[in-house]
C-alpha cells in the first residue's frame, strides 16, 4: 500500500482532489455543527458533546475514505469501497445539493469573520469613517452575492433551467422596475454617497437643513440611520435626502460667544474672554484638540439685551461639543471674579400714565462663594456628547 501511496501522491490531480475533497468535508463539517447548534438548548450538555465528537468522526472517517478512493488505493478495501460509494453518492443530485449548502455556509462564516477582523482607528478621522462605512456595505453586498450564486447553482442542480428562470425574473425585474422607481433613487443616491464620501458612520450630519440630525449609526446603499441625542433612531431613505450638514468633517469650530451688559467695561470683558481663551488652548487637556490658536473676533452684536463678544475655536472634528461646555464654565466664573455682569431679564410695566420700572437685581458679589471658584479645573470632565440642534425632532 505505501508504494502505491508514493507513487500517486507525485500526481498533482491526486492532490488537486485531495484539497477539494477536504474543502467540502470541512464544510459538511460546519453545516452539521450549525444544524447541532439549533438542538443545543434542547440537548445540552454532554449528549450534545458526544453528538459533536460523533460528527466530528463521521466526516474524518467519511474524508479518509474518499481520499483512498481518490488516491486509488484498491489494497485498503474496506476505506476504498466505502469513499467509491461516497463519491457516487455525492454525485447524485440530493449529494451535489448539499455540498452547495454546505460551502454556501462556509463562505457566509468566512466573510463575517474577515470583516469582524477589520476594525477602524479608535481615533475620528476620515479613515475610520471611510473604513466603518465600506466595512458593513462591502460585507452584505457579498452576502446577498453568495445567496444569489447559492440559489441559482442550486436549482441548475434539481434539474431547473436557471438560464430561462433568469430571463424570466429579468422580465419581471423590469415590470418591477418601474413601480419602485424610488427604491432605484435610493441606491443611486446611496452609492454616490459612498463613492464620493459624503458621510460616513460616525458622523453627525442634519438632514435637509431641517429637523433630522444625529450620528450617523449605519448607512448603506438603501438607508441611512441616525441616532438623535435622545436615543431615537431616524431611518431615512437616501433618494429623499437633498441636502447634508455635515458637522464632523475634516475639522470643526467652536463659536464661543458671551453677552456682557451695556454698563460692563468692554476693553475688560474682551481682556477676560481672550484670556480663557489662551486658558483653555494652553491647558494639556484641551491643547491636542485645538488645529489652531484661538481667534478673538471681538463685538459682534449690539443685541437688545446686552453686547455679544466672540472667539472662534478650530478643532478637530466632534470635540466642539466638549470643548464649548468648558468654555462656558470658564468664562462665567472669569466674568463673576472680574465683577462684569452677564446679561439678566429687566422688564418695565407701564401702568396708565406713570410707569413703574421694576428691575432683577443681584446682591453686591462682595463675600459672594462664586468668589472662591476654580475655573482651571472642573470638578467633572464634559462629555463629547453633541449638542441638539435647534428645533431638532426626538
Amino acid at each position: 500500500m505505501w508504494p502505491e501511496l508514493l507513487i500517486q501522491l507525485q500526481k498533482p490531480q491526486v492532490w488537486l482532489g485531495l484539497a477539494l475533497t477536504l474543502l467540502i468535508a470541512y464544510a459538511l463539517y460546519r453545516f452539521g455543527r450549525a444544524l447541532l447548534g439549533t438542538l443545543e438548548r434542547a440537548v445540552g450538555g454532554r449528549p450534545m458533546s458526544a453528538l459533536k465528537w460523533l460528527w466530528l468522526l463521521i466526516v474524518a472517517g467519511g474524508w479518509l475514505a474518499v481520499a483512498t478512493h481518490v488516491a486509488y488505493l484498491p489494497g485498503v478495501p474496506v476505506l476504498f469501497e466505502l469513499g467509491q460509494d461516497i463519491m457516487s453518492g455525492f454525485r447524485n443530485r440530493a449529494g451535489q445539493f448539499l455540498v452547495i449548502i454546505a460551502l454556501a455556509l462556509i463562505a457566509w462564516n468566512l466573510i463575517g469573520s474577515a470583516t469582524g477582523r477589520i476594525v477602524a482607528d479608535e481615533e475620528f478621522n476620515r479613515r475610520s469613517v471611510r473604513v466603518q462605512t465600506l466595512k458593513g456595505v462591502v460585507e452584505s453586498t457579498l452576502k446577498v452575492l453568495i445567496v444569489v450564486i447559492s440559489l441559482i447553482t442550486g436549482l441548475q442542480v434539481l434539474g431547473v433551467n436557471a438560464a430561462g428562470l433568469l430571463a424570466g425574473v429579468s422580465v419581471i425585474g423590469l415590470a418591477v422596475g418601474f413601480g419602485a422607481q424610488s427604491l432605484i433613487k435610493d441606491v443611486f443616491t446611496g452609492f454616490f454617497i459612498l463613492l464620493e464620501d459624503q458621510y460616513g458612520v460616525g458622523d453627525v450630519i442634519t438632514v435637509n437643513t431641517g429637523q433630522l440630525s444625529g450620528g450617523v449609526e449605519r448607512l448603506n446603499l438603501r438607508v441611512t440611520a441616525l441616532r438623535a441625542l435622545d436615543g431615537t433612531v431616524h431611518i431615512i431613505p437616501n433618494g429623499q435626502i437633498n441636502t447634508v450638514s455635515v458637522s464632523s468633517k475634516d475639522w470643526s469650530r467652536v463659536v464661543a460667544e458671551v453677552d456682557v451688559t451695556y454698563t460692563a467695561n468692554i476693553n475688560d470683558a474682551l481682556r477676560v474672554l481672550e484670556k480663557v481663551s489662551e486658558e483653555i488652548y494652553a491647558d494639556p487637556e484641551w491643547r491636542h484638540f485645538f488645529l489652531e490658536a484661538p481667534e478673538m473676533q471681538g463685538v459682534t452684536q449690539l443685541a437688545p439685551d446686552g453686547v455679544t463678544l466672540r472667539a472662534l475655536f478650530k478643532v478637530q472634528p466632534k470635540s466642539q461639543y466638549a470643548i464649548g461646555r468648558e468654555f462656558n464654565r470658564r468664562i462665567k466664573i472669569a466674568m463673576d471674579q472680574s465683577g462684569i455682569e452677564i446679561p439678566f431679564p429687566q422688564r418695565s410695566l407701564n401702568f396708565g400714565t406713570a410707569p413703574i420700572e421694576i428691575k432683577l437685581t443681584r446682591e453686591d458679589l462682595r463675600g459672594d462663594p462664586r468668589d472662591s471658584q476654580d475655573r482651571l479645573h472642573s470638578p467633572q470632565k464634559p462629555s463629547m456628547t453633541r449638542e441638539p440642534e435647534e428645533g431638532e425632532l426626538s
